[in-house]
């Protein structure tokens, strides 16, 4: 019972901080002209959102990191070397989004960092964390427990940690177009890592990272409060980077990277459509979806964006719910 009452107070202190931060963090976005550019290319729809405030990713990071500190001020938590990892490289991906959100809004493009500048400050992310992770004691290892196989991949586990936490990061980021659909998902996906973290008492500071997981997903929900349709402000790149980075860190750190793919399902779904529409267009020149990523698709079909988002809601609950059932409990 104790923990179920750490995991409802850390949801509502992350809630509680979201709806106060974003109260004021808004108003001085717009004061700033702090303003999405929107790419009419991808459905006239969206040209109306057109000015809409970005960067509201603060709006649940700033809670999180706030809210760690008080907590640790109040001998509420400790600070463990997995959880100085886990927030290293959810500041490091904020701070790259937030430099590329920078970049649009300042002049006036929906471009912002270049593919390669982008890769390059993910690979030294990764590198770090990396080393990060192999002085705490991480194995190289891949678990895959349903056939009772441990893989020992030594350095390459670097070159595992890399890809997870780019396509990762990459997935969220892809995902964000919608009102609410990505702070949604990711609502889910951390509840569930919330929970499997709890269950992993054998990681040093594993209450920690589902305090971190709860206290983020309640403030996810106090985001949604500004993000619903239709949104008052988008979480842009500094939030999706976060957000993605995040959460592939805590897979690798929880040894349940293999449950990001369904945890993260409907991520997973919507970078491969990407994927396959692209390999589609250059190779056969031809489309295999009216538009990519598949929730551009729907909107294509005249869905209303909130029956999308609602659809894929279910589709990631779930998923997260066997995702949960396999890693906690069978």
């Amino acid at each position: 019972m104790l923990i179920l009452a750490k995991a409802m107070m850390a949801l509502l202190i992350g809630f509680i901080s979201a709806i106060i931060c974003g109260a004021i963090l808004i108003p001085i976005l717009k004061k700033l002209h702090v303003g999405q550019i929107v790419n009419g290319l991808i459905s006239s729809r969206h040209l109306k959102k057109e000015g809409t405030p970005t960067m509201g990713g603060l709006i649940f990071i700033i809670p999180v990191i706030a809210s760690l500190i008080v907590l640790y001020l109040m001998d509420s938590i400790e600070i463990s070397y997995n959880l100085i990892i886990l927030v290293f490289v959810f500041l490091s991906y904020a701070l790259l989004g937030f430099v590329d959100d920078f970049i649009k809004v300042k002049y006036k493009k929906n471009d912002g960092l270049s593919s390669a500048t982008k890769f390059l400050c993910q690979m030294v992310i990764a590198l770090i964390f990396f080393i990060l992770y192999k002085e705490s004691g991480g194995k190289s290892t891949l678990e895959f427990s349903f056939i009772g196989l441990d893989l020992n991949i030594g350095w390459g586990y670097g070159i595992f940690i890399f890809l997870l936490l780019v396509g990762t990061t990459n997935a969220v980021n892809i995902t964000d177009g919608l009102d609410g659909l990505c702070g949604g998902l990711s609502t889910i996906a951390y509840l569930a890592y919330g929970i499997i973290a709890w269950n992993c008492s054998w990681l040093p500071g594993s209450q920690e990272i589902a305090i971190f997981c709860f206290v983020l997903a309640g403030a996810l929900v106090g985001f949604l409060m500004y993000n619903g349709h239709p949104a008052k402000v988008f979480m842009g790149d500094l939030g999706s980077l976060a957000l993605g980075g995040a959460l592939a860190t805590i897979a690798i750190l929880t040894r349940h990277e293999m449950s990001l793919a369904i945890i993260g399902g409907v991520f997973v779904i919507e970078v491969l459509s990407s994927l396959i529409q692209i390999v589609a267009i250059r190779k056969f020149n031809r489309k295999v979806f009216l538009k990519a990523p598949l929730h551009h698709h729907f909107e294509e079909l005249k869905w209303p964006e909130t029956d999308i988002v609602r659809l894929f809601y279910t589709v990631g609950l779930i998923l997260a719910l066997l995702a949960i059932t396999y890693g906690v409990w069978l």
